[in-house]
């Protein structure tokens, strides 16, 4: 009888074409690599799927910028994830691109017979749209005027379109929530789906008129129209399988994850689960939104200027360092915030020092006690201890994988490689070579050391496939990984006695306190060195006129002190934190002077929340508080009544 063929499907979100690859692209990117590296090895055929979103208002506009047509502009612009994605040694099975034909055929097709079956229909629309993120609101749902999203400006439009009649399945996904715990994950975010669902679901815009967008697929029953490019972008999870009648046999649908950044659930929990269930599939199996990475607690932002270049990441640290770091230094579906500091913690202590290390070491080993030959090891020495540990981390990383646990996989895995290095310094080697009788002991060790270290290599292929490859070739085993597989680590003994070890340069040289100073200073930006607080200086009459537009641009928050003290060699200058309702600023103040750090707590002041972050005295500040000079003397502005923290000035 044959064994049915096991199989497994996972997805990134296709990234925007217009934007610069960030990390936080590289961050769901490599996630989705590392399970599907792990399910290859776990004897299935795995379908991984990425690739661009190139349709849209945005796309347009970037193109007439630059005076070509938007086809020649994607084309050019879709190979930066490519070529990105291979140099993080990603394993993707198709890219797909929205301009390609496979894909606009198929939503053609969706198209039509969602018509003809009477789910889309025509209308007149009046509503808020915001050209950013080429969406329309509704009046309850904008925020002081304002896209709630992006927070800029939108504009009433006034015009027919169609409608997916998305509202009708409310009930049925509200339900299917309810019944499926690992439905949507985190919790959290399951949650915040649930409180969506609570409000009336109304029907989805599905398109936009070519007068006013050109660029995008036209509607199959109505060529005036093109199709709204959420509506668009989401069937890409089925247009890389073929045509409709072919997707169910397959075997990749549903898919087993979508991993997503949680700015975009909403559209995947609702729209692509609505949608698949008026074609007739059944949704994904898991929706799984991770968090946001920020910097210095900020959210990254190409306009701010303080996003982390991923190919830059790479030139100074190497790509299995990232892979490592990003998986391991922040729970999955948790925001993290990212630190050059941490990273070269993390790879001096974890890879340097423990699992470069150990590799060096037993090479070293080798090539002294046994003429870089692998030694036989005596069958009267057991060693049950080190088998079972390997045999139960084994098992409990396979059941991690199930919750997509990165952190804590990698966790499990370095107390095996923790436990191979106690195994060494428990039993001497050194000392082993001294006598005949430890001569023969000598030999099983080295042995088990060499069979821990095949075990390591294949457990942390998956995060660091070039690392896993590299100590694989020096322990001289020839056989790749994906041949050996997770079936390999079911029993001991994969590693042949007899073969020649190839000891090569270290894996993970460690970065020296020189070094990691000058990596450090180099990633500061030059305008935060040495910046000293500006003057108060008395200005006379009236600055010149600014638009409204620009002074919107200003993001002023109320904020409660909850701490100040004095920072040290500064008569001027405090440092404050403030509350601001949704996170805790610190904040470097001019106002030593005025005020005693006791007067100042739990007053509710003024903040420029927006600012870009700067260094006064060596000290961080993540905002400026608003105060007024009276001959010499400031005063912080304020309120009566006090409002709440985080409140909007205007």
């Amino acid at each position: 009888m044959k064994i049915p063929e096991k199989k497994f499907s996972i997805t990134t979100p296709i990234y925007y074409v217009n934007d610069v690859p960030h990390i936080g692209h590289a961050y769901t990117t490599i996630a989705a690599d590392v399970i599907a590296r792990y399910k290859r090895l776990d004897g299935y055929k795995v379908f991984f799927l990425t690739g661009t979103d190139e349709h849209g208002q945005k796309v347009l506009q970037a193109a007439r910028d630059l005076g070509i047509e938007p086809q020649e502009h994607v084309d050019q612009l879709h190979n930066r994830f490519k070529e990105l994605w291979t140099r993080f040694n990603i394993s993707n099975d198709d890219f797909i691109r929205t301009t390609e034909k496979r894909h606009q055929t198929l939503v053609s097709d969706i198209l039509q017979q969602l018509y003809d079956r009477k789910e889309i229909y025509k209308d007149s629309y009046e509503g808020w749209y915001c050209t950013p993120d080429e969406r329309f609101w509704t009046e309850k749902d904008l925020v002081n005027g304002n896209c709630p999203e992006c927070k800029r400006k939108v504009e009433k439009i006034q015009e027919h379109n169609y409608f997916f009649k998305m509202g009708q399945y409310q009930d049925w996904l509200k339900k299917h929530i309810k019944s499926n715990d690992k439905f949507i994950q985190p919790t959290s975010r399951r949650n915040e789906v649930l409180g969506f669902l609570e409000k009336p679901l109304g029907d989805l815009c599905i398109s936009r008129p070519k007068e006013r967008l050109p660029w995008g697929i036209p509607l199959p029953f109505d060529e005036g129209y093109v199709t709204y490019v959420w509506f668009d972008a989401l069937i890409n999870y089925i247009s890389a399988h073929g045509p409709l009648e072919k997707i169910g046999s397959t075997g990749f649908w549903p898919v087993n994850h979508h991993l997503l950044g949680k700015d975009i659930l909403t559209t995947h929990a609702v729209y692509w689960s609505t949608m698949l269930k008026a074609i007739g599939f059944d949704p994904a199996l898991n929706l799984f939104a991770h968090g946001w990475w920020t910097i210095n607690g900020h959210k990254m932002s190409k306009s701010v200027g303080n996003t982390v270049e991923p190919n830059l990441l790479v030139d100074q640290f190497g790509v299995d360092a990232i892979r490592y770091f990003l998986l391991r230094e922040v729970p999955f579906g948790l925001d993290g915030d990212f630190s050059h500091k941490a990273l070269i913690g993390r790879i001096n202590s974890d890879l340097a020092n423990n699992l470069g290390n150990l590799l060096n070491r037993t090479m070293s080993m080798i090539k002294r006690y046994h003429d870089q030959i692998i030694p036989e090891p005596n069958s009267r020495d057991e060693d049950d201890d080190l088998k079972n540990e390997f045999q139960m981390g084994t098992e409990a990383v396979q059941k991690l994988y199930d919750d997509l646990a990165y952190n804590k996989i990698l966790e499990r895995i370095w107390l095996l490689v923790d436990a191979t290095n106690k195994y060494i310094d428990t039993n001497s080697p050194w000392n082993l070579i001294k006598t005949e009788s430890g001569k023969q002991r000598l030999a099983t060790v080295m042995y088990n050391t060499a069979e821990c270290i095949r075990s390591i290599s294949i457990l942390i292929y998956p995060f660091m496939p070039k690392s896993a490859e590299t100590m694989m070739e020096q322990l001289g085993i020839e056989t790749s990984i994906d041949e050996q597989g997770l079936e390999s680590l079911k029993t001991w003994g994969g590693t042949k006695s007899g073969i020649k070890i190839r000891p090569g340069l270290q894996l993970f040289p460690r970065i020296d306190d020189k070094d990691a100073e000058k990596i450090l200073n180099s990633i500061e930006s030059p305008n935060d060195k040495d910046q000293k607080p500006s003057s108060h200086t008395e200005i006379e009459g009236i600055c010149d006129q600014v638009l409204i537009d620009d002074f919107m641009k200003i993001d002023l928050r109320t904020g409660k002190i909850i701490e100040a003290e004095k920072i040290k060699k500064s008569k001027k200058l405090l440092k404050l934190k403030v509350d601001i309702g949704t996170e805790v600023r610190q904040v470097v103040a001019g106002i030593a002077e005025c005020y005693e750090p006791d007067q100042l707590i739990n007053r509710t002041i003024i903040l420029v929340a927006n600012l870009k972050p700067v260094k006064l005295m060596g000290v961080e500040s993540q905002g400026m508080l608003l105060a007024a000079n009276n001959n010499g003397q400031v005063v912080l502005a304020g309120f009566d009544p006090t409002p709440r923290q985080g409140t909007r000035v205007r």
